[in-house]
């Protein structure tokens, strides 16, 4: 089946989640021949410039565990060969030791810029299981260090046997619209003229529809009337599942909240074309990473 790919979506490698937790399977794998190994700096990927653009840095996992040997996960199986992806840690960067002359290491964001989707993919997955590990080094229920297990995928406590697993923050992101408009709101952080879909964390009890609602009610003042679903984007910054939706709203008496948003301006389909176009004399789009913008395109190429 064929699905909308955002942005750190489209990751082509077979999980097997289901052999994980076993062990002597995983150190098959390390030991297979043909096993390989993404590397990481603090969330940042290894990346080499090759005749067709920047690709991901491959390390043989001999090499690999030499480098990093109590930092490492298995991430599942590319054409039948283990993939595995290692972090150093640290202020001193590795592209100056111990991988030198292999490549640079880059910001996600703009990692997943330059590289083809399916490695942005692997490398925002890595990226968003070490920064959960690097966050549950201790029990949650007894406070005892925790141990890792599950090729990477879980913490286990020795002491309660309590067993901690990778957590997926859910965020609605959506694009009111009133009569051939739509809204895009700014936070103040942002640079000059940066404008994007609204957005917010889901919270306990509440649904997806709902979370959408309060969180329009909430910054910009909107009454929401009806929901509709486009795509979702596992947002690695650092574990997020971007729930991407459209909405209608009941006027267009727009007030930002100045918590959350500093300001927010209708556009029309032709202006929202300009910003995506990069010509709109004051708005600045959502980058091109950004499920913001698919949701933009998406409305300007919608008939209704």
């Amino acid at each position: 089946m064929a699905f909308l790919q955002n942005t750190f979506s489209g990751n082509p490698l077979e999980r097997v989640s289901d052999r994980r937790n076993d062990p002597d399977w995983i150190a098959e794998q390390e030991e297979n021949p043909h096993a390989m190994a993404l590397a990481l700096w603090e969330g940042r990927p290894l990346i080499e410039e090759h005749a067709d653009g920047p690709r991901l840095v491959w390390l043989s996992m001999p090499h690999a565990m030499d480098l990093t040997r109590d930092r490492r996960a298995f991430l599942g199986l590319w054409k039948d060969a283990p993939v595995f992806a290692v972090e150093f840690e640290g202020a001193a960067d590795p592209a100056a030791g111990p991988v030198m002359g292999l490549g640079a290491f880059h910001e996600m964001r703009a990692a997943a810029a330059l590289l083809p989707g399916h490695e942005a993919a692997m490398a925002g997955a890595a990226k968003s299981l070490f920064d959960w590990r690097r966050r549950h080094g201790f029990c949650a229920a007894c406070g005892t260090e925790t141990r890792d297990s599950g090729g990477g995928w879980r913490r286990a406590c020795p002491a309660c046997r309590a067993e901690h697993f990778p957590r997926v923050d859910p965020v609605v992101i959506m694009l009111p619209t009133f009569e051939g408009r739509c809204l895009l709101g700014r936070q103040a952080s942002w640079p000059a003229g940066r404008m994007s879909a609204l957005a917010g964390f889901l919270e306990p009890g509440e649904s997806i529809e709902e979370a959408c609602a309060r969180e329009v009610e909430e910054e910009a003042g909107l009454e929401v009337t009806a929901v509709r679903y486009h795509s979702s984007q596992p947002w690695p910054f650092p574990s997020q599942l971007m729930i991407g939706l459209i909405c209608g709203v009941s006027h267009d008496r727009a007030a930002p909240d100045q918590t959350e948003l500093e300001a927010v301006a209708w556009l029309t389909r032709e202006e929202a074309r300009a910003v995506l176009a990069g010509t709109h004399a004051e708005v600045l789009a959502p980058p091109p990473i950004a499920i913001a913008r698919t949701l933009l395109q998406a409305w300007v190429d919608a008939e209704d």
